[in-house]
């Protein structure tokens, strides 16, 4: 399966791209699968249960919500997070949905997603079922897995599983980091250049122009993030902070005495300010998740704000570099929080930003990949573990510690000369593998950790 940068970084819906973009997505994938079929005459009811993680976090993760808006046809990319409260006040005096040929069926919001506590699907725990009943018989139904950052597969595409990269028809179809290297090596192009060849060889128009058209969506994020103030949604009263952080730090710029660690903490306040727009339901982009959205992003405006000679011009050389790591990191691993816990999100998307920052400050390929694994392995382990389940605490600060890492990674490759001793592909085996052996209740169902750890809350 050959990952675009599109498929990596995609406009997003908050809180979560596993547990509201991926549900959003699989209900429409199932509305247009109950349109193209010859269902009986007479009364038709849609309903959908709730699997693995999906079910315990749910609710906190705005899951229900994004099912509902799915099957009445919403779509992450245009959704208005007013014009669907609208929409789900009349769906609770009516019951029902209008199809797209017209057909109408029932859809009690009250009953209609059920949440299988307890319960998972074989392949993943992000698993869901939707179902159209006649009555009390069922007469179609079709399983989704909501696999990371938005991807959303069948139970049959589960079990055939991606195509290999050789298989491609791209030039550099690399599948892991050894063969990234080498096609480098070989050809003489960055990373991102053969990204790049890659996009425009599967038909990519205007590539660099779509590239920033994703950044713009980033970029306003962090804007609104940064003059947001309140309490985010969902009843731990959390405290929007990157406002305040924003005025405090925009009110010491240039004073004699400011201290050097300012530019890390103009980092920190613009990926809070991504994930508290994230947190409150806002537009992200997927990077590679929601809970993960303000890492890149951050690094990317820590550049172009805080790095001497920076060039918006090289944003899509950022973004090209973070997507090639991410599509390496997913391909042989995993990017979802309920497969192999935080390290899968923020440790990604740290490694993703690592590389993409080593690139433009001039890194070879061999140090690019090095500020990969360095970012990468740090954070190894890291469990999953969101209070109430809610996209709040730790994940907001979480995206801050991951930027710094990102950052620090950078450098710390940039001083060296590419050699080092764990390559990234053993870093990302090594993430897969602590992912499969860790306890459930560390990974998105928040049953252990922080989330159990605070009983006030």
């Amino acid at each position: 399966m050959f990952l675009s940068i599109f498929d990596i970084f995609k406009v997003s819906v908050g809180p979560s791209s596993s547990h509201t973009m991926g549900p959003m997505l699989a209900a429409g994938r199932f509305l247009d699968q109950v349109v193209g079929s010859e269902l009986p005459a007479g009364p038709l009811t849609l309903g959908c249960r709730l699997y693995g993680s999906l079910a315990y976090t749910g609710e906190g993760h705005g899951t229900v919500r994004a099912v509902l808006c799915g099957l009445m046809g919403m779509r992450p990319e245009s959704y208005d997070r007013e014009a669907a409260t609208i929409a789900l006040d009349e769906l609770a005096s009516n019951g029902a949905v209008r199809l797209r040929n017209g057909r109408v069926v029932g859809l009690d919001p009250r009953t209609a997603v059920a949440l299988a506590k307890g319960e998972r699907l074989p392949a993943h725990p992000n698993g869901m079922t939707f179902s159209v009943r006649a009555g009390n018989t069922e007469v179609l139904a079709e399983s989704y897995y909501s696999v990371g950052g938005g991807f959303v597969l069948t139970a049959a595409e589960m079990e055939a599983g991606p195509g290999k990269p050789q298989d491609q028809d791209v030039p550099y179809p690399f599948g892991t980091a050894v063969e990234m290297l080498a096609m480098g090596e070989d050809s003489g192009l960055s990373i991102a250049a053969m990204k790049g060849a890659n996009e425009v060889a599967r038909g990519t128009d205007d590539l660099d122009g779509r590239i920033m058209a994703i950044w713009d969506v980033m970029n306003r994020c962090i804007d609104r993030g940064l003059s947001t103030g309140g309490t985010l949604p969902g009843g731990l009263n959390v405290k929007r902070r990157a406002m305040g952080l924003n005025e405090k730090l925009t009110a010491r710029a240039g004073a004699n005495d400011a201290p050097l660690h300012s530019a890390v903490d103009w980092l920190q306040a613009y990926a809070m300010a991504v994930n508290e727009e994230n947190a409150a339901g806002g537009q992200v982009v997927t990077a590679p998740t929601n809970g993960a959205a303000g890492v890149i992003p951050a690094v990317i405006r820590y550049y172009l704000d805080l790095v001497p000679g920076a060039s918006p011009a090289r944003v899509p050389e950022m973004l090209l570099t973070a997507a090639a790591i991410g599509g390496l990191i997913k391909y042989n691993a995993s990017i979802s929080g309920a497969e192999v816990g935080c390290q899968g999100e923020v440790g990604s998307a740290s490694a993703m930003a690592a590389a993409a920052l080593c690139a433009v400050l001039g890194g070879t390929n061999a140090q690019i990949e090095n500020a990969a694994e360095i970012a990468l392995e740090h954070h190894l382990g890291m469990t999953c573990d969101p209070i109430r389940g809610l996209v709040q605490v730790p994940c907001i600060e979480r995206n801050g510690m991951g930027s710094v890492k990102a950052v620090a990674a950078a450098s710390l490759a940039m001083l060296g000369d590419g050699q080092h001793i764990v390559p990234l592909d053993a870093a990302i085996e090594t993430m897969r593998q602590t992912g499969r052996d860790m306890d459930e209740r560390y990974k998105e169902t928040s049953l252990g950790g922080l989330s159990v750890s605070l009983p006030e809350c």
